[in-house]
């Protein structure tokens, strides 16, 4: 198990402050936490990723925490999966599609 974790259905109130003291509660170790926000906004977009000191403490507060109430929320709480490779997406260059007119 990593030490990075994924917390989902966090309330827009919460502050990654007020996220460190509840991962941090039971003597367990909070080394990072961060609120993803919205690009344009800069409000939160509901989920964000605490990283732990160790993989114990990363399983303790899963345990603890997923399903745990936090400014109001029922919060869904895992280990961090890394990011998916995403396509090239977009319409692709000058040669789309190798058509010659």
């Amino acid at each position: 198990m990593g030490n990075r974790l994924y917390v989902g259905n966090l309330s827009f109130h919460s502050t990654e402050d007020s996220l460190a003291a509840a991962f941090g509660q039971d003597s367990r170790k909070v080394t990072s936490v961060s609120i993803v926000t919205d690009r344009d906004t800069g409000e939160s977009r509901g989920f964000g990723f605490v990283e732990m000191a160790s993989a114990e403490d990363a399983q303790a507060a899963i345990e603890a925490m997923d399903g745990a109430q936090l400014d109001g929320r029922t919060l869904k709480v895992n280990e961090a999966q890394e990011r998916q490779a995403r396509g090239g997406g977009g319409r692709g260059g000058p040669n789309r599609g190798n058509r010659s007119w």
